[in-house]
């Protein structure tokens, strides 16, 4: 039998999961960077680059809600990474009481996702939008780097965020079935873990892109939202 091309996950089953949370604002015990030590990131990226175009590899959330206008969109595959949800994310799409995951890509394997080219205009500015929004703190700063992409077009060098994350927030290996208790469930003050996953499964299949994880989690997150709705409905 032909495996369906419809999403299990669909904007019904994901405005469940919807619900008004509160900002708990930074973590306890760590300080936010600052506008000026992002500015000098910004400045050090740029600089890297030098003359070639700024191109920024996108597998998650910078695919469906950018912080930039790309004067170019192609499709290409970083060699040697991989999606994941590994990150313990207990604010912005989760919270203490129910925390979600966020994805990031880790070492092995390949990933098909999405490079944005830049505008040699204000690069440095896009940078510091990029980094503000991306990153909270100054531990973060060692997931973005360059990595080597490639497309139909040929290989180039582009930056990536949230690659290779290390400490202790991490939670690698984590089954597809743990993974889609988390995701069902939490919510944050800028909306819900299974909004985040349905995004990016969507703007992915945009592009001709169908990651077999992904989509096997999708499945899962939307069987488990039907389950919780059965369940709420019978002890109603």
């Amino acid at each position: 039998m032909a495996a369906s091309n419809a999403m299990a996950l669909t904007p019904e089953l994901v405005a469940l999961c919807e619900r008004v949370v509160a900002d708990p604002g930074p973590e306890p015990g760590l300080v936010e960077l600052t506008k000026d030590e992002i500015d000098a990131a910004a400045a050090r990226f740029d600089a890297e680059c030098g003359a070639e175009p700024l191109w920024v590899f996108a597998y998650g959330s910078l695919i469906w809600k950018p912080v930039f206008d790309a004067v170019e969109a192609r499709r290409a595959t970083a060699y040697g990474w991989h999606r994941s949800f590994c990150m313990d994310m207990r604010r912005w799409r989760g919270s203490d009481e129910q925390p979600g995951l966020m994805m990031a890509i880790i070492r092995g394997g390949i990933c098909h996702g999405v490079a944005f080219r830049l505008p040699d205009e204000n690069r440095r500015q896009l940078l510091f939008d990029m980094i503000w929004r991306e990153t909270s703190y100054p531990e973060d700063m060692a997931s973005i780097r360059w990595l080597h992409a490639a497309s139909d077009e040929g290989r180039f060098k582009a930056l990536a965020f949230w690659a290779g994350p290390k400490g202790s927030f991490i939670l690698d290996r984590l089954p597809l079935e743990e993974a889609a208790r988390r995701i069902a469930r939490a919510c944050g003050h800028i909306g819900s873990n299974a909004a985040y996953l349905y995004n990016t499964v969507a703007k992915l299949g945009e592009f001709g892109i169908r990651d077999r994880n992904l989509w096997r989690l999708q499945e899962l997150v939307a069987a488990e939202i039907c389950g919780m709705t059965l369940k709420s409905r019978t002890v109603g």
